[in-house]
């Protein structure tokens, strides 16, 4: 019985990662252009709120309700999220240069592959989001509550060198929910 019981912890082990790769694989999958393509003749579906493969540059969303909406592949250069309500949402492989999200509330959203580059961050929340391979080049980032967030280390060390202020909302410091040293 003990071979058999070490025989299972050892398979566990080694297919552990490949379960774990496969998982992500199908998630991408999910977020995939063609996936959300193929799902619906309509580019922009009213209930869902998707939009993919448009530019949607200097679109004003501010202070709407896009709650666990949906941006794939995307150019929103100079668009207004000021205020909105982001809580979930999607943007996968995205423009944002020079977007405002001034007040945003973008907890637990995902930007993989998103550029910030520009983009006026002040006072917004992105607590417990996903914002992996997302750049954030020259962006104002005061008062913004990044707190449990997941972004690539070179990005922290970027916000690092600006951050500043304390979030109006959350009244967590900046540099704190950063991990700025």
């Amino acid at each position: 019985m003990l071979f058999l019981s070490q025989g299972l912890d050892n398979l566990f082990k080694k297919y552990f990662s490949l379960v774990v790769v496969l998982g992500m694989a199908i998630a991408l999958l999910c977020f995939s252009p063609s996936a959300i393509a193929a799902s619906s003749s309509a580019v922009t579906s009213s209930s869902l709120d998707a939009y993919v493969n448009q530019d949607l540059s200097g679109s004003d969303f501010s202070g709407k309700n896009l709650i666990e909406g949906q941006f794939t592949q995307v150019k929103l250069v100079g668009a207004d999220f000021s205020n909105a309500d982001l809580r979930g949402a999607v943007f996968n492989t995205c423009i944002l240069h020079n977007a405002n999200f001034n007040g945003a509330n973008f907890g637990n959203g995902i930007g993989y592959l998103v550029e910030f580059d520009g983009a006026d961050l002040r006072n917004s929340i992105f607590t417990e989001a996903i914002l992996l391979r997302s750049t954030f080049n020259n962006v104002d980032a005061t008062g913004a509550d990044f707190t449990d967030a997941i972004l690539d280390r070179i990005e922290v060390k970027k916000l690092c060198q600006t951050a500043s202020g304390v979030n109006p909302t959350t009244g967590v410091d900046t540099r704190k929910s950063l991990g700025c040293s």
